[in-house]
């Protein structure tokens, strides 16, 4: 078997994926807590999303940034769920990208997933020939600063 045809096995039946996204999500001044590692195993155990690849990295006050392994956070926080999770769809520029996002000082966790629960509705579209062409996501914080301007009264009305 070919080392493409070896990679996708570890992803199963590609028209049976549902929608794959990533997620990278700062820690300011390197500080984790750990709270939402239980709710994201829950997560993967209850069968609503897969995770492909689980990164961490740092970006020093300087702009380097380096990737972080899960076992050098010691004692703070129990990662070894995610011990493993690498597909290898990301890669070094992948993680350098993620970086750029970053205040110098902070770290981020990155993560590759498939939204499992999406993937009947996705199969169902495929097979009709449909396509997806265009996706998002709306920060939170986005929405409440557009619910809190439908809230205020503009200034003269």
């Amino acid at each position: 078997m070919s080392s493409e045809a070896e990679e996708r096995t570890a992803f199963g039946d590609i028209e049976e994926l549902g929608p794959v996204d990533y997620i990278v999500v700062e820690f300011p001044g390197n500080r984790m807590t750990g709270e939402g590692f239980p709710i994201l195993v829950d997560l993967v155990d209850r069968g609503v999303i897969r995770i492909f690849d689980f990164a961490f990295i740092r970006k020093d006050e300087d702009g380097t940034v380096t990737a972080v392994e899960l076992q050098d956070f010691g004692d703070e926080v129990d990662l070894t769920a995610f011990a493993g999770a690498s597909s290898g769809l990301l890669d070094p520029s992948d993680l350098e990208d993620a970086g750029a996002a970053l205040e110098p000082g902070n770290s981020a966790g990155i993560i590759v997933y498939e939204n499992t629960w999406a993937a009947p509705f996705a199969r169902a579209l495929r097979r009709g020939g449909a396509q997806l062409v265009a996706a998002g996501r709306i920060p939170v914080q986005a929405l409440l600063a557009s619910l809190d301007a439908l809230e205020d009264p503009v200034a003269g009305e």
